[in-house]
């Protein structure tokens, strides 16, 4: 079963994430705040204390933030960004109502590593 990582643990992205727990999967998180994950710390989740850390350590990254600038902060921050860490064969799917522009540019770098990447925006 492939490890999931996810990266916000918003109303919507912690509901996502209760589900994948419900389902057995092996779900590791982060979010800027650990406090605000602990809800789903108790419930079986992993915590990584950076996007670059958890990307490390999983197959799938989930990434639901609030605003494009997040995502960019998420993906290509230089010291914790997942572009720091990510790996051939891993899958990226943004889940933030963010720019097309955004979304290409990830899905260009992606495809260069040889990384699958999906825009999927939830609103």
């Amino acid at each position: 079963m492939k490890k999931i990582g996810f990266i916000g643990t918003g109303v919507m992205g912690s509901g996502i994430i209760n589900n994948l727990l419900k389902a057995n999967y092996d779900v590791s998180v982060y979010t800027r705040t650990e406090s605000k994950a602990e809800p789903l710390l108790k419930e079986g989740a992993k915590w990584f204390n950076s996007p670059k850390d958890l990307t490390e350590n999983v197959d799938i990254i989930f990434t639901m933030v609030g605003f494009p600038q997040d995502v960019k902060d998420v993906y290509l921050d230089p010291q914790t960004g997942v572009f720091t860490s990510l790996k051939a064969g891993q899958m990226i799917v943004d889940m933030t109502t963010s720019t097309p522009t955004l979304a290409k540019e990830l899905g260009e770098k992606a495809e260069k590593m040889n990384v699958e990447c999906l825009d999927a925006p939830v609103s």
